[in-house]
């Protein structure tokens, strides 16, 4: 697997963007409520968290597995060539916006670049190259551009050949028949411990407090799996699909949890995921997320 290197957060060339752009509600996942486009309270003068490491006992979880693909430095960096909204507040309103547009791009450049990785989706290599490079491509465009694109039209576009990728990629894991097929399926606080998952669709399912310890998730595609407080003690995630980091940090695991190699172990994971004591969470992390 690629490093993806510059599709990961660097919040020291970023503005905060994270802390201003999004709205979210008050929940299990944000202490507070927020408008969009309004500072989060804890927004330091140097656009840092002012309760960065205690985020969670502070509720903030939410705040804690949000990850923006490397979308907030691209636009205050590359898009915006360094001016921060602050000292230049006629940019603030532009510049939220195509953050938000900015990291559908980037979410996208992460799963196309792991779609080219699979072995058994070679047959799709050259189309998902020209949906990476004409994507790659949008993030460069400038501010006004980006504010403007039919950002949902793209993602439908790539979103089917990522269907299409993770079928061959899931092909060789069995029978057609043996391959569980829960997309979308509301499986919240389900008892799957030990299930079989292997080269299981489970593309936008709501996994919130789902027991999955000792699960086989070999191959199964998580994309945008709602994977909050999910227990993934003992579970096997090390040939998973499309799963990302910010996935992994909303959950709970242990040492005994086995992930991709593209991924990190958690710092906030316990020895035994089972004594976490995390509850789940009710409303989405963010405003208007939504799987592909």
């Amino acid at each position: 697997m690629p490093d993806r290197g510059d599709l990961r957060a660097d919040c020291a060339r970023c503005f905060g963007l994270c802390c201003v752009a999004p709205a979210f509600s008050a929940s299990a996942d944000f202490a507070i409520d927020k408008a969009a486009g309004q500072p989060c309270p804890h927004l330091g003068p140097d656009f840092g968290c002012g309760i960065h490491r205690q985020l969670r006992p502070r509720g903030f979880p939410g705040c804690a597995a949000y990850d923006c693909f490397g979308a907030g430095q691209k636009v205050a960096q590359v898009t915006f060539a360094g001016r921060d909204w602050r000292q230049a507040p006629h940019t603030a309103r532009q510049m939220f916006a195509a953050f938000t547009v900015m990291r559908q791009l980037h979410e996208l450049l992460w799963y196309l670049t792991e779609a080219l990785a699979l072995p058994n989706a070679r047959p799709l290599r050259g189309e998902l190259r020209r949906a990476l490079e004409q994507t790659e491509r949008l993030t460069g465009s400038q501010a006004g551009v980006l504010v403007s694109l039919d950002v949902a039209g793209h993602r439908h576009h790539v979103n089917a050949l990522l269907v299409r990728a993770s079928e061959l990629a899931r092909a060789g894991l069995g029978p057609p028949g043996a391959r569980a097929d829960h997309r979308g399926a509301d499986l919240a606080g389900a008892d799957l411990r030990g299930a079989r998952l292997r080269g299981a669709s489970l593309r936008g399912a709501r996994l919130v407090g789902t027991d999955l310890a000792g699960a086989d998730l070999t191959g199964a595609d998580l994309t945008g799996a709602d994977l909050r407080a999910a227990d993934l003690s003992e579970a096997d995630l090390a040939g998973a699909i499309f799963l990302t980091q910010s996935q992994l940090d909303a959950a709970r695991g242990d040492a005994g949890t086995r992930l991709p190699r593209s991924l990190t172990r958690p710092g906030h994971w316990r020895r035994n995921a089972r004594t976490a004591g995390d509850t789940p969470g009710g409303k989405p992390w963010r405003e208007g997320r939504q799987p592909l």
